[in-house]
């Protein structure tokens, strides 16, 4: 069975787009110095900052003494075995080890080439942004791990399916979130829905002083943990629930008597008479998404709620 070829590709940062090839039984010095093999020209890549050896089955990435560090998926590392998919931050960087045709495979001096030219034309063009990229290709959980673990500041600009979210950041932890700038939505909520996004694209902008009423106290990798629990229970009951934009309303006739609800579900269904929207349902009540869709649920199978 012949060895897979793999590559480095750049999926977030100055040189998105980029690819460079991995030789078996070579060694390869990345940093911001001009004499190396990948040249990054970034202030947060040490002169020499890693060092990527493929030998074998083995892929192995070593950092060198750098002053920002090397990730691999999220975990800061001294050395690490690395495996297809896995993605490597250095600097604003983020790269990941892909497997590609060897028809496609192009000389280290072209692909350094190619790397140059993509961040000069990203300087020009004004396309050059800290960090950015699509979570298409880096899904928001794996991105935010990334920037807690690296321990950045500044405010994550994400345009979804869901709308434009923004998630701030102090060293790594979040402490806001909005949807939309919607007072609406909780910050811890809006953190939540903002994890079921699957398609759309990211951007790193510079710290936000913006004072804010209530800061999220939760650590990020506790959000990013109940986010993730939260997602897979929503997933087993949405294909139960109307869709967002379907109207909802009182089931017609109501034969259980109210007195039988709990408090919490009485909250949701009084929204139900007043917005009559699953979607805005969603949006307005204090509760998670998870929570509203499993109240909303039982009021439609004990007979309060119907679809329309």
């Amino acid at each position: 069975m012949p060895t897979p070829t793999y590559a480095l590709r750049f999926i977030s940062g100055k040189y998105q787009g980029g690819e460079f090839p991995l030789r078996m039984d070579r060694e390869i010095i990345v940093g911001r110095s001009s004499d190396l093999d990948m040249v990054l020209v970034e202030d947060m890549v040490s002169r020499k900052h890693a060092k990527i050896t493929a030998s074998g089955d083995q892929i192995v990435i070593q950092d060198l003494g750098s002053t920002n560090g090397t990730f691999v998926n999220g975990e800061k590392i001294k050395k690490a075995r690395l495996k297809e998919g896995d993605r490597i931050l250095i600097g604003t960087s983020i790269i990941k080890l892909v497997a590609v045709d060897t028809s496609q495979v192009v000389s280290e001096e072209q692909a350094r080439q190619k790397l140059e030219q993509t961040g000069q034309r990203r300087s020009v063009s004004g396309a050059n942004k800290p960090m950015s990229g699509s979570i298409d290709e880096i899904p928001l959980p794996d991105l935010l791990q990334l920037l807690s673990t690296s321990r950045k500041s500044g405010v994550l600009s994400v345009r979804g399916e869901g709308g434009h979210g923004r998630i701030y950041l102090r060293k790594g932890q979040i402490y806001y979130c909005t949807i939309d700038d919607s007072f609406d939505i909780a910050p811890r909520k809006s953190m939540f829905r903002m994890l079921t996004w699957a398609t759309g694209t990211f951007e790193l902008e510079a710290p936000d002083d913006k004072s804010v009423l209530e800061e999220i106290q939760d650590s990020t990798e506790g959000l990013l943990m109940e986010g993730m629990r939260q997602l897979d229970e929503f997933r087993r009951i949405e294909g139960e629930l109307p869709t967002r934009d379907a109207p909802v309303g009182l089931a017609v006739p109501m034969t259980p008597p109210l007195k039988e609800l709990q408090p919490n579900d009485l909250d949701v269904l009084q929204l139900v008479i007043n917005f009559g929207q699953l979607g805005a349902v969603l949006d307005r009540s204090p509760r998670t998404d998870l929570e509203t869709a499993q109240a909303i649920l039982t009021l439609m199978q004990k007979g309060y709620v119907a679809a329309r």
